[in-house]
């Protein structure tokens, strides 16, 4: 006789409510000027870092980061084929994580009519402490499941006879 092989599988989802919200955000600016452009991109970032600062010391953000300023110029072109005068450009990225989603609409309300700044998008997701136990326990579950196929497969196949 030969061997036969049952292979199940086993799967749980789980939905749980997010407890953070992760705003994304831009500032740039533009100019003439390269040192203009460079002071004038720490002018209109500065300020967010600052509040996001006191918002962490006051827990309503988790963490929050800012990626190193971008700065480059080109000579862009007009309608009729002349290159122009070089124009700077700058911008930085920022990123905070809010766990107060009251806290997180209003910041978004007030920076978004900031010169400047554009918002990128917020994601939503759990703490790295529930998402850990989330994992475990859908895992689990899962495992429960592929169990249970298993011994239903196993309680039909005790009924069978094979013959050659």
């Amino acid at each position: 006789m030969s061997e036969v092989i049952i292979t199940v599988r086993g799967e749980h989802e789980a939905r749980v409510a997010p407890e953070e919200g992760v705003a994304r955000l831009t500032v740039r600016t533009e100019g003439p000027e390269r040192g203009a452009v460079v002071e004038r991109i720490v002018a209109l970032s500065t300020p967010l870092r600052d509040d996001l600062t006191a918002r962490k010391e006051q827990g309503g953000v988790r963490e929050w980061s800012s990626q190193r300023v971008s700065i480059w110029a080109n000579r862009p072109w007009n309608e009729h084929g002349t290159q122009l005068a070089l124009v700077h450009y700058a911008s930085v990225e920022i990123t905070a994580t809010f766990t107060d989603f009251s806290a997180l609409s209003w910041w978004l309300t007030t920076v978004a009519e900031r010169e400047g700044v554009q918002i990128d998008g917020v994601t939503w997701q759990l703490s790295p402490s529930t998402r850990k136990t989330t994992e475990a326990d859908v895992a689990a579950q899962a495992v429960s499941v592929a169990v249970d196929r298993a011994t239903a497969y196993a309680d039909a196949g005790a009924d069978l006879v094979f013959t050659e």
